[in-house]
């Protein structure tokens, strides 16, 4: 019969999780207090796995064996993870310290002398677009308005920064939990499915969890190998500062594609405020770092185990970051890799699913 088509299903129930859909929808007041506690939860609970991806093998490697318990194994991760913070600090924090308080010190005259060179610069060739007096109204206009902006929210910024602090605390525990349980998560997930897909769920699941890993682990390891190298760079022109924006640049080479631009603004910045040639410099060490990153380490890193396109990700960072801003940018292309991995492996099982359902060949 018509009503027992595949088709006439799958559309059933499309349509009855949209009338689910618009009916939660129309009892918004229901649905805000679960919103607030899944906003509440979602830092805390993205942040500590983005840690657990990175700290799991070393728990893993100590808990293989059945001398150390794994409760142990993830006090000791702890243990190894405050111990490298603190001798981070210990060997570099001084230095940064030092060149923090020097560009801070530094940039309002070196700003000055920068807008002085800039007011010049536009006398001397008489561009005709607006005379140098107009440019630096706008310019101080501009300051003055953020300014009044940032004291007129303060109450936003002191309410941002209560926020930062409670996922700070919030996220250790979060984390200690996912490395102690995190081997148990799978088989409990499972238990949700009828027996006869568990394997397929089970194959579903271990492909994103391993496509995460890759991810996750990969990309930190690509951005500390580029700010290594973009830090010896900097040595090697003599920029100032170079530790400093170094740093930046691997905070920001987590970020696809648009990480290393990213990186490299404030380096240029500080570049130009000494000499414009010293800009020109910081931009050739970007690119060659950028070239072995394209040609070498991202290969050897990735493998092209995820064959993410490169417009597909800028696609991805552009709509995500339009509409989510930061967050969306930070989790676009961990996410479109597990709902391509779903998809993929569902359309695996439907397929062996055709091959079984046809007849066999004379």
């Amino acid at each position: 019969m018509w009503y027992k088509h595949p088709f006439f299903k799958y559309m059933t129930g499309a349509v009855l999780v949209l009338i689910a859909l618009y009916l939660l929808g129309r009892m918004s007041y229901i649905l805000y207090p679960i919103f607030q506690v899944i906003s509440t939860l979602f830092f805390p609970i993205v942040i500590g796995g983005f840690f657990y991806y990175i700290l799991r093998p070393l728990v893993e490697l100590l808990a293989k064996g059945k001398y150390i318990p794994r409760a142990l194994a993830v006090l000791i991760v702890f243990l190894i993870l405050i111990g490298g913070i603190a001798f981070a600090g210990y060997s570099i924090g001084d230095i940064v310290k030092t060149q923090v308080a020097q560009l801070i010190e530094r940039l309002p005259e070196d700003m000055g002398e920068t807008a002085e060179q800039t007011e010049n610069f536009i006398n001397n060739n008489n561009f005709g677009l607006m005379e140098a007096e107009e440019l630096k109204e706008r310019f101080f206009t501009f300051a003055r308005n953020l300014a009044e902006s940032i004291g007129n929210n303060i109450m936003g910024i002191l309410t941002a920064i209560t926020s930062v602090a409670t996922i700070m605390v919030v996220v250790p525990f979060v984390l200690f939990f996912f490395l102690k349980d995190g081997h148990k998560f799978l088989p409990l997930t499972l238990q949700a499915f009828p027996y006869k897909y568990r394997e397929k769920a089970r194959k579903v699941f271990t492909d994103i969890d391993d496509t995460l890993s890759k991810y996750i682990v990969g990309q930190m390891t690509v951005a500390f190998i580029d700010g290594v190298l973009i830090y010896i760079g900097y040595l090697i022109i003599g920029l100032d500062f170079a530790l400093v924006l170094a740093l930046f640049a691997i905070i920001t080479g987590v970020i696809p594609l648009l990480g290393p631009p990213l990186g490299t603004l404030p380096a240029v910045l500080v570049a130009l405020m000494e000499d414009p040639m010293l800009a020109v410099w910081v931009v050739v060490v970007v690119l060659i770092v950028q070239q072995l990153e394209g040609n070498l380490i991202s290969p050897l890193v990735f493998r092209s185990r995820l064959k993410l396109h490169p417009l597909t990700v800028i696609l991805l960072l552009v709509v995500a970051g339009s509409i989510y801003g930061l967050i969306g940018i930070l989790i676009a292309v961990p996410l479109y890799c597990v709902i391509k991995v779903t998809f993929i492996n569902f359309y695996t099982f439907y397929q062996e699913r055709k091959a079984k359902e046809l007849p066999p060949s004379i």
